[in-house]
């Protein structure tokens, strides 16, 4: 995963636990904290992917990157349709999209992980949205 495709967290932890990982990292376990961190969350995910990969069916969730360009809200518009969106990963609107647009086309909208939108698409669907 690129750099710029990463979301940036903050966690608190108290002394003796950062200290435990920045003995590792000085005995050269891990290049650094984030390192650390990131092989951590990663054997935990490993560990409950069973469970995540069941949650993901039973709650028809798209895994991973879900991109909407303008034409095809619009495409979604001209049938008469509406979206009921579901992602674990990375959900975007492109920036040409208007919040008509999106208001029109997106009857709700689910994400686990990332949404990216304009300020304005994202405003005018924050009644419509649930994430984290």
């Amino acid at each position: 995963m690129a750099l710029t495709e990463m979301e940036k967290i903050t966690i608190n932890m108290g002394p003796v636990d950062l200290g435990q990982i920045d003995l590792l990292v000085r005995e050269g376990f891990y290049q650094n904290r984030t390192d650390f961190i990131r092989t951590a969350i990663r054997n935990q995910l490993n560990t409950h992917a069973e469970a995540v990969r069941q949650t993901v069916v039973r709650k028809e969730l798209v895994l991973g990157l879900q991109h909407f360009a303008r034409s095809d809200l619009e495409a979604v518009r001209a049938a008469g349709e509406t979206l009921e969106i579901k992602v674990l990963g990375l959900a975007s609107i492109a920036d040409d999209v208007s919040p008509e647009l999106a208001l029109e086309t997106i009857a709700s909208l689910e994400v686990l992980g990332a949404f990216r939108a304009s300020p304005a698409v994202k405003a005018a669907l924050a009644s419509r949205t649930k994430s984290t």
